[in-house]
């Protein structure tokens, strides 16, 4: 087998040229984008608030603002204009809405009109507490608000946690002495506090803390649905928390459940891997939630469980299904769940009724995260489910996806970004197969640079993601972004190598203990293959690029 030089990182040729009316996707296009996100369909059906991110290069900022748009169709208009306003929630009557406040780190309510769409009043603040507060839910009666916020876990209210604070801001002391893990995650330092749910009268007041102790509620995540849930009366929370001694080397998460009148606390699971993202049915008969089942095991299968409130039952509803559960969302009338799993490179939504307890396909477009499901004529008949969608092509947008009697229709009901894209050049991710040196079927993607030429040669860029259990596919991102790679007039290959998600749990274990092995044979194999499969590809000039791979010389 001969290989040539792959460089360490950019090469530079000239740009290619492209058609008069669009230019190659630059960084500029790229932070030109809105950033669409948290999607939240008012009571009635009629509205959908979301989250709209501007990116201000000159300003070296991004500032989120509240959006509408009606669910009927219409455009999208933008609701607040602060200093940032974040994860909308409706309020059960549909005529307010809650959201976060970057400008003082506190949760905020305003009215809306549901008849013209647009703000009611003045926005009033409902927090006050020295700490911050994020991740906010209103209770079902609207009289309360959840939300999240970190405090020092011996302190028992808010003076404390603002002494201790304004202590240690005072004090010439900066060193730090740790005698547990964690002391950091990632790029945050533990500082002594722990995130737990607090409950709040929504006309303001003191906060109570629902889930006190040395332990974090929700656990740290990197990004995903709330860790945390009201039942339908608003009785009680379902939340994670991993109550482990050494939390470092444990994925024991467990669902709990506190009393809101009491609190009085109950777990609910004894799994000894992860369980998480409780989320109640409509009627309150269920709790529905993900589980890995390998203890310690970070890259387990995410199943999805259901938790009988009355009996303590718990079902395992897709042991079959082969592949890891992601969003949720309870159909209206508790008859099924909404999920969505990542298939070969999409992220298709999938349904599980109550009933058959077997695994559907309801919608496959790019990649799809359920929101809501804002109406329901029952599964086999009719149903509409909110969700953004995104593709290697263009990121989030809000669809409504109506399913009709085996007919699926998507119908986009947000193009904030469709001015950037009308001026610049994408291409579509294209799939490729290929079998690995020992006989693994592994699949690739290719991404071609702007008025592509196939009698011409291009320079290839090798893009290797990290994780390792992670995945490229048709989805957006603005880390490793196919589109701005290739737009320098290159070639872009990746290679979902052995451990890569979408592909089976199997799939994903051929990597244990073998990093650097099966993996890096299906990286250069692959590569191998598409260097004979596409002869506009120049073997001599290869750049791979890699969150957990280097630049390196093979012959």
């Amino acid at each position: 087998m001969r290989r040539r030089l792959l460089c360490i990182f950019f090469l530079f040729i000239p740009c290619l040229a492209v058609a008069q009316d669009q230019h190659p996707f630059t960084f500029e296009d790229m932070m030109a984008l809105k950033r669409v996100a948290d999607p939240a369909v008012s009571p009635d059906g009629r509205w959908v608030l979301f989250a709209a991110t501007h990116v201000d290069l000159a300003a070296n900022t991004r500032i989120p603002h509240i959006w509408v748009v009606p669910v009927a169709g219409g455009e999208a208009r933008q609701l607040t204009s602060g200093e940032g306003e974040e994860r909308p929630r409706w309020a059960p009557d549909g005529k307010r809405f809650l959201y976060g406040s970057r400008k003082d780190s506190q949760i905020w309510t305003t009215g809306f009109d549901p008849e013209s769409g647009t703000l009611a009043g003045e926005a009033k603040a409902v927090t006050s507490i020295s700490t911050g507060a994020e991740g906010a839910l209103w209770s079902p009666d609207g009289k309360h608000i959840l939300f999240v916020s970190e405090v020092y876990p011996d302190c028992a209210d808010d003076a404390c946690n603002k002494a201790r604070d304004e202590a240690k801001a005072k004090s010439k002391v900066k060193a730090s002495l740790y005698t547990r893990l964690l002391f950091r995650h990632w790029n945050k330092w533990d500082d002594g506090k722990r995130s737990h749910l607090f409950l709040v009268p929504v006309e303001g007041g003191s906060a109570r803390d629902l889930t006190p102790g040395d332990y974090d509620v929700p656990p740290f995540s990197l990004g995903g649905q709330d860790d945390y849930s009201f039942s339908p009366d608003g009785s009680e929370v379902a939340y994670t928390s991993n109550h482990d001694p050494v939390e470092a080397t444990s994925t024991n998460e467990d669902i709990f459940v506190v009393k809101v009148a009491t609190g009085e606390t109950k777990q609910v699971t004894t799994n000894k891997g992860a369980d998480s993202t409780p989320l109640y049915s409509p009627d309150g008969r269920y709790i529905a939630y993900k589980a890995q089942l390998r203890a310690g095991y970070e890259s387990d299968r995410w199943r999805l469980m259901l938790y009988e409130r009355e009996t303590g039952k718990v079902t395992n509803l897709t042991e079959k299904f082969d592949r890891w559960v992601d969003s949720l969302a309870w159909a209206p009338g508790s008859d099924g769940l909404f999920f969505t799993a990542e298939e070969q490179g999409q992220q298709p939504i999938f349904w599980m009724g109550m009933k058959e307890q077997e695994v559907e396909l309801f919608a496959q477009g790019h990649y799809d995260e359920v929101a809501v499901v804002p109406e329901s004529g029952g599964f086999h008949t009719s149903y509409v489910v909110v969700a953004t969608r995104m593709s290697a092509q263009r990121p989030n947008e809000i669809y409504e996806i109506v399913w009709s009697r085996g007919e699926v229709h998507a119908v986009p009901l947000t193009n904030l970004n469709d001015a950037v894209f009308a001026r610049v050049h994408t291409s579509e991710l294209e799939p490729f197969w290929f079998r690995s040196s020992d006989g693994v079927k592994v699949q690739g993607f290719l991404v071609k640079p702007p008025d592509f030429d196939a009698s011409k040669k291009y320079p290839v860029k090798f893009l290797v993601h990290g994780g390792p259990q992670g995945a490229w596919g048709d989805s957006w991102t603005y880390r490793w972004n196919a589109q701005l790679f290739a737009a320098s007039g290159y070639v872009v290959v990746m290679i979902n190598f052995r451990g890569s998600t979408g592909y089976g749990q199997a799939f994903i274990d051929k990597i244990n203990g073998n990093w650097g092995g099966g993996a890096y044979r299906d990286l250069m194999t692959g590569l191998d293959y598409a260097l004979a499969k596409y002869p506009f590809l120049d073997r001599g000039r290869v750049c791979a690029l890699g969150a957990s791979f280097g630049g390196y010389m093979v012959n």
